[in-house]
């Protein structure tokens, strides 16, 4: 070592490397759940948009045959749609919400979409052929006082 110059040390402690650890961890635990939850409210968007899409599709089966049963999967009444698709999302992947005729007659028909997978847990929307929407947000299997919008 040269006289008159002190040794200059580069880099970091590890008490400083491990501060940074928790503090980054502590962020990321603030941050997930609020991740998970936009995750989640736009599954449930995209599922809102997909029911909007198959009522319009009910509609047009409606003005071509003047009754809305017949179009479910094989010409059914209910279940799997045979005039729209039954997934969501539509374009593969993991399915968070499954698509069905929940009930037609001549006059009317409710279409659901069901949550599967990751959404689970997040109830069930529906909509009926007067445009009321309705979700299912406390999972409790029926629509229930309050329950009758769809919000995120």
């Amino acid at each position: 070592m040269i006289r008159g110059k002190t040794a200059s040390n580069k880099g970091f402690t590890l008490i400083e490397v491990m501060i940074v650890v928790a503090i980054v961890g502590i962020l990321a635990a603030v941050a997930y759940p609020s991740y998970q939850d936009h995750v989640r409210k736009s599954r449930r968007a995209e599922a809102q948009s997909a029911l909007m899409g198959l009522a319009a599709a009910m509609e047009r089966h409606f003005t071509a045959t003047n009754s809305y049963t017949g179009a479910g999967a094989g010409g059914g009444d209910t279940g799997a749609p045979g005039i729209y698709y039954d997934k969501v999302p539509k374009d593969g992947g993991t399915a968070y919400y499954n698509l069905t005729i929940d009930s037609a007659s001549a006059s009317a028909f409710v279409v659901r979409a069901t949550p599967v997978n990751g959404q689970v847990g997040d109830g069930f929307l529906d909509l009926n052929n007067q445009g009321i929407r309705r979700w299912d947000r406390d999972n409790s299997g029926s629509i229930g006082t309050g329950e009758d919008k769809w919000t995120n």
